[in-house]
């Protein structure tokens, strides 16, 4: 009898935990499909990085423009331009410019453009806590790498009900620093000069310009 009890109590328990699995990966995608439907999106976010234990806490402003994998991102003062093969790294207090050729296996970090749909290869999910945030119904979907040995302990991600826009990520890393990026103005398919994602070189004739590779 105690074994067909405990047999029910894993079927269900089993049960419950795909359902919870399938949520999470209906708002997912809904998530994913919204934001491919973009033609270009231009995001302002604020930053923050805290680690209680090292007595860390900074934040800042910043703002990115994406179109396909390409970006610009322009935070802490420093400029990210990724043209689609190669990231520029423009850092005018240096003038200096680091240029690298992107290779997408090497890549483990969350790049703007992957930023709505990095989720979609290498984590587990399953729906979390839903909080009203400024008269917005935000449902969040915790992240969990499937690498045993990754450094990020877990993700959170809030997703805005109504809009089914990303509000705000959480990441949690193994030294328990947490970075959190909160998205403050949402734009999409926006005019966009032609030459945003173009690293014009002759603009940076007094910068010291190191090629990686």
């Amino acid at each position: 009898m105690k074994n067909l009890i405990f047999i029910t109590l894993a079927i269900f328990t089993i049960s419950l935990n795909a359902q919870n699995y399938q949520k999470a990966e209906s708002l997912l995608n809904e998530v994913s499909s919204k934001v491919k439907s973009y033609d270009n999106m231009v995001i302002d976010f604020k930053y923050t990085l805290q680690n209680n234990a090292a007595n860390v806490n900074q934040e800042t402003r910043g703002d990115v423009s994406i179109k396909g994998e390409k970006y610009v991102l322009n935070l802490m003062g420093t400029t990210q331009m990724f043209d689609g093969k190669k990231i520029y790294t423009i850092i005018p207090e240096d003038e200096e410019i680091n240029i690298s050729t992107y290779v997408e296996e090497e890549e483990n970090n969350i790049t703007p453009s992957k930023m709505f749909t990095f989720y979609e290869e290498g984590y587990n999910y399953e729906m979390d806590a839903a909080q009203n945030l400024n008269g917005r119904k935000i449902q969040y979907v915790k992240l969990t790498p499937k690498d045993s040995n990754a450094e990020v302990k877990n993700i959170l991600l809030g997703i805005d009900s109504q809009t089914k826009h990303i509000y705000n990520l959480i990441q949690t890393q193994d030294n328990n620093t947490k970075i959190t990026i909160t998205v403050k103005s949402f734009k999409t398919n926006q005019e966009l000069a032609q030459n945003l994602f173009t690293f014009e070189e002759d603009r940076y004739e007094d910068f010291y310009i190191n090629r990686l590779d």
